[in-house]
């Protein structure tokens, strides 16, 4: 089959990589990608949040399935759009999509189905929000409510942190996401990510991992869309994988069946657990990045076959099979990222890396100039590697990064710490 993969980051890189190895796969488009995924792919220059133009990208190239990588397609109901013209398409509709869109739409399927999460409150206005901090006290989650590019929330460890941070959403920095607040109590706990394929009726339990959010060595700095990721993870036992699924992932997916909003694609859920009890953090409605590329790098080919299930709403007859491995990712990122970071310094010495199934250089923000591998973005490359275990994989990744040649990028020393 003709398949499109919507997107251009580490996340879409580490999926075409997946979906290129299944023999299922004849010609696989991406739109836009990046450097990295025009080895394996016919890169497009395509608008993915315009429905007209990715249609008729579809009937023109005879495309039979379509994969939608970022949340912001999904918010705008592309899915809705395509599954309205018989294309095959993994990714939720608009309504489905709340899920990630509306963080209090979230609490109150939270509310509806009993699923354990942070206590909160909901606020349209700066004073009632600001009464209810200093009432309730800090630490506090302050977050606004619709999708703001990963940036929209505050873990404020004082009141003036809080307080600040309200004021900043309220003020318009986040536009249209920023309209409405959800301050939730502080969890405490250790943090992990459980994701699951939904057709809507069946679940199929796809892998755990963590991610490392701040920017530095040992988790210190501020908050990033993430610098490295590994899985499995170690707290998602058996025994707590199963209490997140009954009492919070399928009473979830029940309640939007009955909401006539069928969940249909990748659930993201993130938790935090203590004392061997999930709770719910956030939902997301697309892979995490850069959780997808170790998920990738374990499921391999068989991810496609799964995401067909999943679209065509037969997940009950898939079954997936797990080797006894880890994978672990490192990110390396633009000097000043998530601050200000320089566009257009040269990458060196990638090709002297051997790739494989137990290594991969995912792409994320990179372009090709004059057959040049040029930084584009904040985060810029993911090594990925794979081993029988965490430490082998560990291994690996970081004698791999240390053989590219990247004056103007960084990375973190210390990707798996809590599990080594």
């Amino acid at each position: 089959m003709n398949i499109l993969i919507l997107g251009s980051g580490g996340r879409e890189h580490s999926l075409a990589w997946a979906v290129n190895q299944n023999p299922k796969c004849d010609i696989l488009y991406c739109a836009p990608g990046n450097a990295g995924m025009t080895k394996i792919a016919k890169c497009v220059e395509i608008n993915i949040e315009n429905s007209s133009e990715i249609l008729t990208f579809c009937e023109n190239h005879d495309i039979q399935f379509v994969i939608i990588g970022p949340e912001a397609p999904l918010a705008i109901g592309i899915a809705d759009d395509l599954r309205a013209k018989n294309i095959l398409t993994f990714g939720p509709s608009a309504a489905a999509a709340m899920l990630e869109s509306s963080k209090a739409f979230t609490k109150g399927v939270c509310d509806s189905c009993h699923a354990p999460t942070a206590k909160y409150a909901r606020f349209t206005e700066l004073e009632p929000a600001i009464q209810y901090i200093n009432k309730e006290g800090a630490p506090i989650v302050v977050k606004a409510d619709g999708l703001a590019g990963g940036k929209g929330v505050i873990v404020a460890m004082t009141l003036e942190e809080a307080i600040n941070g309200i004021k900043d959403i309220f003020s318009g920095i986040f536009g249209k996401a920023g309209t409405e607040v959800v301050i939730e109590e502080f969890m405490e706990g250790e943090e992990a990510s459980f994701f699951i394929l939904s057709d809507g009726k069946n679940i199929l339990p796809i892998g755990t991992a963590q991610d490392h959010k701040r920017v530095y060595n040992g988790d210190k700095g501020p908050n990033t869309g993430g610098m490295g990721a590994y899985s499995p993870a170690p707290i998602m036992t058996k025994e707590v994988t199963s209490k997140a699924i009954s009492k919070i992932i399928q009473p979830t997916i029940d309640e939007m069946s009955n909401r006539g909003m069928p969940y249909q694609g990748v659930l993201y859920a993130g938790f935090m657990i203590k004392d061997g009890e999930p709770r719910l953090v956030e939902y997301n409605v697309r892979f995490g990045d850069p959780e997808c590329q170790v998920l990738m790098m374990r499921l391999g080919a068989q991810a496609l076959d799964a995401m067909i299930a999943c679209a065509k709403g037969e997940l009950d007859k898939i079954q997936l099979n797990w080797a006894n491995d880890h994978a672990l990712t490192i990110v390396y990122a633009a000097n000043g990222y998530p601050g200000k970071y320089k566009k257009g310094t040269k990458i060196l010495d990638l090709d002297q890396i051997s790739e494989s199934t137990n290594v991969q250089i995912f792409h994320a923000g990179t372009k090709l100039e004059k057959n040049n591998i040029i930084a584009s973005g904040g985060r810029v490359l993911n090594i990925t590697a794979r081993g029988a275990s965490l430490k082998e994989a560990h291994k690996i990744a970081y004698e791999t990064i240390e053989k590219i040649n990247w004056e103007d990028g960084f990375y973190r020393t210390d990707i798996g710490w809590r599990a080594l």
